[in-house]
């Protein structure tokens, strides 16, 4: 599996930013969970959002909730993270990641360590 993250940049505070991932490899999407991450200089990598598998739930983090949505588009095997009022403590590497687990079990995986692949990175600056 590869994931290929886009569309970070350099903002103002109050801007709006799209991210977008895209998955290929030898399996299916939409049999992964999908979410984004973000690390800041000298903190850890911090949970953002993530969707089940056919879209039907997602979870955000309390830090994001109400600017940030999360969507995916199974036809096309891509992630999207649409980042909206962004604020200067949102500036980080970006991350989007898949969780492969077979359970029909909603349960959407908020740490890190749960995910299975890991894309490169997208580096957002939002200047005050």
């Amino acid at each position: 599996v590869q994931l290929q993250a886009s569309g970070g940049g350099l903002v103002q505070a109050g801007d709006s930013l799209k991210l977008s991932c895209v998955f290929s490899g030898r399996t299916f999407f939409e049999s992964h969970i999908m979410g984004w991450f973000r690390q800041a200089p000298g903190k850890e990598r911090e949970f953002v959002a993530a969707m089940w598998k056919s879209g039907a739930n997602a979870a955000i983090a309390d830090s994001v909730k109400g600017r940030f949505t999360i969507s995916r588009d199974n036809a096309k095997n891509t992630v999207t993270l649409q980042m909206n009022s962004l604020e200067p403590e949102d500036t980080a590497v970006y991350y989007c990641a898949a969780d492969r687990r077979t359970s029909v079990l909603v349960t959407i995986p908020l740490k890190a360590y749960d995910y299975d692949y890991w894309g490169q990175g997208t580096q957002v600056t939002v200047s005050s």
